[in-house]
């Protein structure tokens, strides 16, 4: 807007009937310039044109800039131009699209769903939800699929979450940023979200809100500072589910007999060991390739990375396949990280070289049917059989080693329980030291009293 203070109100103009002696439609005018600019609007009667003409000297009155070229008080420019929560939303998701990972697009399309549904100034003719929340997360919010062609049903329900989705700026009662909150933590289903969940979805409106701070909508993100319920819960791991070295060592050995048939998950071993012994995410692991390993005959080898393969799908990611090619976790384009690693996992990694060789761009690990990274559904399953094989009945109740990401876990804690600095171990586990010790707090707290000692002692004695 380009505003001013110089405003000139004029007297009434009123329209003689034409030369006809028809009388016009609208002949009283009201009148006025904003830095001499000249604006007139027309009324079929003399009172609602003095009542125009009136609010328009109390906006003068109050002091209230006007706009230059529409004429209009600039609180009338801001609520014409209002956006309402679907439109933040969908800017919201186009702006951060090319940015994003395709898991993160997901989450912002699945996330802001709900928030926008729940959002309507009247239920009156809504849509079934699974019908909304299908053009919603299929049609409306995704950057690449809104000019889609739709069945008349989605239509319908398009053009009604349009006409009915409230403005943003009503979110400044915080009343009703609360009720937006609690419905972030029910499913589609009407059952409870899990608190993880819960706590992601809230974190996703809190951007969403820091957004509409950005554009001009909100003065303040109404979700900072606010109570909410869906805070309950904890991003710290449960040290319950960490292994010790020996168990480790255990579940790894598990490895290569567990299946209905002999090594028919010799090809994981590998797989789960990287995440044992170097601390990589199983995204890091599948897109671990040949050249990035110097693998010595003997003594501590080393890991370089510089990208992971994550699986999204297809419609979030920019070539439309499952499997893309992102940058490390919390790490700039085109930054590496170096992991030390025993020689116990360079055997490893030797070995399986020899044993299953590369895929022809020199990853390491393939499915065994795809010839593609490994699906987290496969790993995850060959965990279960691994559980069952090298934990007692009792161990296998509770939460440990329950899922190969506690391979992680491990790692790190050993490292941290041997006397590695958290800033070396933040470094090699691609955390911030800050996170480091949020998530790790409790597993700290088990292991405060271990001594310090090498690495190599602490695994293998």
């Amino acid at each position: 807007m380009n505003l001013t203070y110089k405003i000139s109100i004029y007297a009434l103009k009123v329209l003689k009937p034409d030369a006809n002696g028809k009388v016009r439609p609208k002949p009283y005018g009201v009148r006025w310039a904003t830095a001499g600019k000249q604006h007139s609007e027309w009324y079929k009667s003399k009172a609602l044109a003095d009542n125009r003409r009136s609010d328009l000297k109390q906006f003068v009155k109050k002091g209230e800039a006007f706009d230059i070229t529409s004429g209009l008080p600039e609180s009338e420019v801001k609520k014409q131009s209002a956006r309402s929560l679907l439109k933040l939303a969908q800017e919201f998701i186009s702006e951060s699209w090319e940015e994003a990972a395709p898991n993160t697009r997901k989450r912002y399309v699945d996330t802001l769903a709900i928030p926008v549904a729940a959002f309507v100034g009247s239920q009156k003719g809504a849509p079934p939800a699974r019908v909304l929340r299908r053009v919603l997360t299929t049609h409306l919010l995704p950057d690449n699929t809104r000019n889609r062609s739709l069945s008349s049903t989605e239509q319908d329900a398009v053009d009604w979450i349009e006409a009915n989705s409230r403005l943003v700026r009503e979110l400044a009662d915080k009343i009703e940023t609360g009720r937006l909150l609690r419905s972030l933590g029910r499913n589609l289903d009407g059952k409870a979200a899990a608190a993880w969940t819960t706590r992601t979805r809230r974190g996703v409106l809190h951007h969403l809100l820091g957004f509409a701070v950005d554009v001009g909508e909100l003065d303040a993100n109404p979700v900072t500072g606010l109570k909410s319920s869906t805070q309950r819960g904890t991003s710290e791991v449960d040290p319950r589910s960490v292994v010790n070295p020996a168990q480790g060592r255990q579940c790894l050995a598990a490895v290569t007999y567990a299946g209905t048939t002999t090594g028919q998950y010799d090809y994981l071993y590998g797989f789960f060991a990287t995440m044992y012994y170097a601390a990589l995410r199983p995204c890091e692991v599948n897109r671990l390739r040949e050249p990035d390993c110097k693998l010595p005959e003997t003594d501590w080898g080393e890991l370089i990375l510089e990208k992971s393969a994550s699986r999204a799908n297809g419609r979030y990611t920019d070539s439309g396949e499952l499997w893309e090619t992102r940058s490390l976790k919390r790490q700039a384009e085109g930054a590496v990280r170096r992991v030390p690693i025993p020689p116990v996992l360079v055997a490893i990694l030797r070995w399986h070289l020899e044993t299953f060789g590369t895929t022809p761009d020199g990853r390491l690990f393939r499915g065994t049917i795809s010839g593609g990274p490994i699906n987290a559904t496969v790993y995850t399953h060959a965990w279960g059989r691994v559980r069952e094989l090298a934990l007692t009945p009792e161990q296998l109740e509770s939460p440990l080693a329950d899922t190969p990401y506690s391979l992680r876990h491990a790692a790190v804690s050993t490292w941290l329980a041997a006397g590695l600095p958290p800033a070396e171990v933040a470094e090699r586990a691609g955390h911030t030291v800050d996170v480091l010790l949020k998530v790790y707090a409790k597993v700290l707290d088990g292991q405060r009293e271990k001594s310090n000692q090498k690495i190599d002692n602490f695994l293998f004695t």
